[in-house]
């Protein structure tokens, strides 16, 4: 899921500004969230820092009473995401040049002097965000995409522990390297879409063989990569002890 990080010093374009991408979001159903908006350049650094991901950046260029500038917070939030999206959103409309100077690559410069054109500008630079991350995950990764309520999500594959069959009826739980989601779906249907790197080690689990770390034949558990652990069947030892 993309971070979305908004830095603007005027309190009311702020507000309309998370607003509309929460909305946008939700009508969308983007694998984004809004992280942090603040007027206040360095605590949109300390957040960055604290979890350093790709994400989604709206700064605008003049930060009044602030120590820095959206150039500056850009150069900043380039020292720990070389890859996210940058768009300025300003009341000058030529700074390509000042982007450059910084070696900022930023994606786009949006202007707000006028509302309306200042969120059609914010609702293109999430498509285009979009369009481009569904061609670099088809390009470099393969993943797993699942609905959850209205927010759609794309794991990758390579960060997946294991599959379990949750409590409640027709329902999975999909253990990932950070994070645990719980859907509506089908262990067996699971197991069919994976079956080259993943194996259905007990009715109740199917599991990365990728990430298993260890084996405890004794009990019959199974240990992976992120300290998780499943249990696997006894007519299963053989397989597993072939797979890993």
């Amino acid at each position: 899921m993309l971070p979305i990080y908004i830095c603007e010093d005027d309190a009311m374009i702020l507000a309309a500004q998370r607003k509309f991408l929460e909305k946008q979001i939700m009508m969308e159903g983007y694998d984004m969230q809004i992280a942090l908006c603040s007027r206040h350049p360095q605590e949109i650094i300390e957040a960055v820092a604290a979890d350093p991901k790709r994400g989604i950046y709206f700064l605008d260029v003049e930060l009044k009473d602030e120590p820095m500038d959206g150039f500056m917070l850009g150069q900043q939030i380039r020292k720990f995401d070389t890859r996210g999206f940058l768009i300025y959103v300003t009341s000058f409309p030529d700074l390509a040049f000042e982007t450059f100077r910084y070696h900022l690559e930023a994606l786009d410069y949006i202007v707000k002097g006028n509302s309306e054109k200042m969120l059609t500008g914010m609702h293109k630079n999430l498509a285009i965000i979009t369009e481009r991350m569904c061609k670099e995950q088809g390009e470099q990764k393969e993943y797993f995409t699942v609905k959850v309520l209205d927010i759609v999500r794309h794991i990758p594959v390579d960060e997946i522990m294991f599959f379990e069959t949750s409590v409640r009826t027709h329902r999975i739980e999909l253990h990932a390297k950070n994070d645990c989601i719980d859907f509506i779906g089908s262990m067996q249907e699971l197991q069919e879409q994976f079956k080259e790197h993943f194996l259905r080690v007990h009715r109740s689990y199917l599991v990365n063989v990728n990430k298993i770390q260890e084996l405890d034949l004794k009990h019959r558990e199974i240990l992976m990569e992120n300290g998780e652990k499943c249990l696997f069947s006894k007519n299963m030892k053989g397989e597993l002890l072939s797979r890993i």
